[in-house]
């Protein structure tokens, strides 16, 4: 979980930062929740932060047993209401025709196959969230479950008869528990850490996996295979199903799980795959030893097998994520990737179970690549200036959601031998039919220590090389976040070109996707090499005619925030303006609120009270060096933000208004690390290019 505004690959789409329990809650007012442009929001012929809510979002697409059809969910949101629907779709995975199948259901999501014939989906009546189930074609909705409790998500068994879901169940005392004759007190009553996480506060339940039988379309009450055990599974505070799978037959399920509580699970990264044995009721660790992240597992067609995600160091988040399988006769572990300086994830095994196909990094994209489980040989199935977010693979047809900086998410079909795409969804073609988009181009940039570093540079749509612009440096977050071909729906790199910038975004030291050395060398070094890399980008981008080198912008978030607030104290007068979003200010104060400590541990060396006291405490803080401040700069941040709590921005802004420089403050008292409400994340649109404008336009 990273200080980051990033691309996670996951095989299931949950919001970041909670538990997935009301996701498919119906709004309870109506509104626009179609795709219809209005006149007036194409009138210009370019991306707006309106239209950009106007896009129906692609996710969770899966694939029949047969490989012949793919059902997605698309949500859709009505930004004067704030309010979000989700539909399920159907399209033959030949192409063709799309299928609203829960047109009458407008707010579901988990959409899984049972059969070839049957479709299991969580939807939301007399306000609990449970199971239902429909014919392939939508027809036929009856509810599956009548549990007392949410259900947050499930899996089937490949045979169909069979299936895990996730509920929150309260395990820890609550101040009312404590003090009956209090019912109102709203006091918090703690004693140990990781009492609040990302964006939420400790709800004292666990997400806990029940296994129930599927027989005659109805589900019955689950046996809880973590009963009595004060553990989340999945992770939080993703809580993503793929980190639980079931083996082919139904008789095994592994499960990932951190079994850790309070501050050793603030501080270590140790998470183990658990598996589950449904007939004797037994659970075996089978990464006892491995001391990084085991996550993911997925088992073998023959069930023989499961492949699974490992990092080696313990305490680093975004180690070099490994692929390994687990041979359940001998109980022996293969390390497959060994050869391959790339991380690896989304693992789909052949229908032979002699390949196992995996999305990873290569040059800021993401692609498709297949591995033989018996020579460790890997191979690069996909190519091209793209991000494959997700994979799958059934009875030899492959397909796999992919976006660009130009396109936002849509199903593609791959053919796994030459690598050939088709696209199956044009989920937001009308919007791409009305605007025009700016050219997307790779510059590969020679580094103040003579390495080679990759840099996309994004043109106005309108761009022409005979006038001057602005220019924009964006500075990624994570820090080991790759600026890969992401299409966001707010750092969007098209918006801020449809505004009449020039964006460049560099891959500077500290990103993946350019070998594990390049990602690993930032750790203990935030405001060195890669802060030079910055700079670097800027000084090669300002030799082009068609560049203002009087008129530069440098905007960023989460660690790209920091980046900006130390930049505005080094850049010697490069920049007009800065924005930081959600950036760590003082690395001392932030070192010591934030709730996954390993990360701190890790990249900044230690506590600020180590003896000795690491650098990036006495070097790398930007709050060391505000006497340089010069700059304006507007500060974002949301109260709701536990890993860069907003206290941090609250310094740099209050820094900026004692010494007289011109500043401004956009506060979210609802939101994160994240703006996801649609109004919110408009006005943050219109404050960004409005204080943008105001010191570039001039």
């Amino acid at each position: 979980m990273r200080l980051l505004y990033c691309i996670v690959f996951i095989s299931s789409l949950t919001f970041f930062g909670c538990k997935p329990t009301s996701q498919s809650s119906a709004p309870k007012e109506e509104g626009d929740f179609t795709n219809q442009l209005t006149p007036q929001e194409i009138s210009g012929g370019k991306l707006t932060p309106e239209l950009l809510w106007k896009f129906g979002r692609v996710a969770e697409a899966q694939l029949s047993p047969d490989g012949k059809t793919v059902i997605y969910n698309v949500s859709r949101y009505d930004a004067k209401t704030n309010k979000r629907h989700t539909w399920i779709f159907s399209v033959s995975s030949n192409g063709g025709e799309l299928k609203n199948l829960t047109v009458d259901f407008p707010s579901c999501n988990n959409p899984r196959w049972i059969s070839n014939e049957n479709i299991a989906f969580l939807c939301t009546k007399d306000e609990t969230s449970q199971i239902w189930i429909m014919k392939a074609d939508g027809s036929d909705k009856t509810q599956a479950s009548s549990l007392k409790s949410d259900i947050n998500g499930f899996e089937i068994a490949a045979n169909g008869t069979r299936l895990f879901y996730m509920q929150d169940v309260k395990m820890d005392s609550t101040t009312q528990d404590k003090y009956p004759d209090l019912p109102l007190a709203k006091g918090r009553i703690i004693d140990d850490l990781m009492y609040r996480h990302w964006d939420s506060w400790h709800d004292y339940a666990y997400s806990h996996i029940f296994i129930s039988d599927l027989k005659n379309g109805k589900i019955n009450e689950g046996t809880d295979i973590l009963k009595g055990q004060p553990f989340d599974s999945p992770l939080p505070p993703y809580f993503d199903n793929a980190e639980i799978g079931w083996s082919p037959d139904g008789k095994l399920l592994a499960y990932s799980c951190k079994k850790l509580k309070g501050k050793e699970f603030a501080i270590s990264t140790n998470s183990d795959i658990y598996l589950y044995n449904v007939e004797t009721k037994t659970t075996e660790n089978i990464t006892d030893g491995m001391m990084g992240y085991d996550k993911y597992p997925i088992f073998s067609p023959d069930s023989k097998k499961i492949a699974f995600q490992s990092m080696e160091t313990p305490g680093f988040e975004s180690d070099k994520a490994r692929l390994f399988v687990y041979d359940l006769d001998t109980k022996s572990k293969k390390y497959l990737t060994q050869n391959l300086d790339q991380s690896a994830a989304n693992f789909n095994w052949s229908g032979d179970g002699k390949k196992i196909y995996f999305i990873s990094g290569i040059n800021a994209t993401y692609q498709i690549y297949s591995v033989d489980v018996e020579t460790s040989k890997p191979l690069a199935v996909t190519k091209g200036s793209h991000d494959y977010t997700s994979l799958l693979f059934s009875n030899g047809v492959m397909v796999g959601t992919k976006m660009s900086m130009s396109l936002s998410t849509e199903i593609f079909k791959i053919d796994a031998e030459t690598g050939n795409e088709t696209q199956l969804t044009f989920t937001n073609k009308n919007i791409y039919d009305a605007i025009k988009l700016g050219k997307v181009e790779e510059r590969w940039v020679k580094t103040s220590d003579g390495k080679d570093m990759q840099t996309w540079v994004i043109y106005p749509p309108t761009f022409d090389p005979k006038k001057k612009y602005p220019v924009l440096l964006f500075c990624e977050g994570g820090p080991q976040s790759a600026v890969s071909q992401f299409f966001s729906f707010r750092w969007n790199m098209q918006i801020m070109a449809a505004n009449d910038y020039i964006v460049i975004a560099p891959n500077r030291r500290g990103l993946p996707t350019f070998g594990q050395a390049w990602n690993d060398q930032i750790s203990g070094d935030y405001g060195g090499q890669n802060i030079k890399d910055y700079l670097s980008a800027v000084d090669d981008i300002k030799k082009e005619p068609y560049v203002d080198a009087d008129r530069l912008g440098a905007v960023g978030a989460s660690y790209g925030g920091y980046s900006v607030l130390y930049l505005a104290g080094c850049h010697e007068k490069r920049f007009k303006v800065f924005i930081s979003h959600c950036g760590m200010f003082n690395l001392e104060s932030q070192s010591a609120a934030t709730e996954e400590v390993f990360f701190t541990n890790h990249d900044l060396g230690g506590h600020y009270w180590d003896k000795p006291k690491p650098k990036s405490f006495t070097q790398f803080s930007p709050h060391l060096y505000v006497e340089k401040w010069d700059t304006p700069i507007m500060l974002i941040t949301g109260a709701n933000d536990f890993r860069i709590p907003y206290t941090e921005s609250l310094q740099a802004f209050n820094v900026a208004q004692l010494r007289g420089i011109p500043s401004k403050l956009l506060f979210f008292p609802d939101e994160s690390h994240w703006v996801l409400k649609p109004q919110n994340s408009i006005l943050w649109q219109r404050e960004f290019f409005g204080w943008l404008d105001k010191w570039l336009k001039k």
